[in-house]
């Protein structure tokens, strides 16, 4: 999967936890794309089968997009604390520069970061 099409999963999955119900145009404002790119992208996230579109409009991940979302959130989340913990940038830089990282990492790598987190945690 490209990092366009994780970025939007991952979008759809922080949507739908904080509103509920995602449309297209939520996912539109959400990332500053416009409506065009973002219905391109819901047609190739439909036929990658991880996503269904309802009548009504809502996006819905399916069970492989819902697992593709988590896993990116996931590695998301945990590299914006490595990079703060390690680094000493603020949460904004460190989120900034762990979506770019999390399209990348490798799984041995990325196992290690969440290895040091585990170990380094402030009590």
């Amino acid at each position: 999967m490209h990092e366009s099409g994780e970025d939007y999963i991952e979008t759809i999955y922080l949507l739908k936890k904080k509103k509920g119900l995602v449309r297209s145009i939520d996912v539109a404002n959400e990332l500053n794309f416009s409506r065009p790119s973002v219905s391109r992208a819901v047609g190739i996230l439909k036929e990658d089968g991880l996503i269904t579109v309802e009548s009504d409009g809502e996006l819905v991940l399916t069970e492989a997009g819902l697992k593709k979302a988590k896993s990116v959130y996931e590695k998301h989340t945990n590299l914006t604390k490595f990079l703060m913990m390690t680094t000493g940038v603020n949460e904004t830089i460190a989120e900034n520069d762990a979506c770019r990282i999390e399209h990348i990492i490798s799984p041995e790598t990325f196992r290690g970061i969440k290895r040091y987190i585990k170990e380094h945690k402030e009590s």
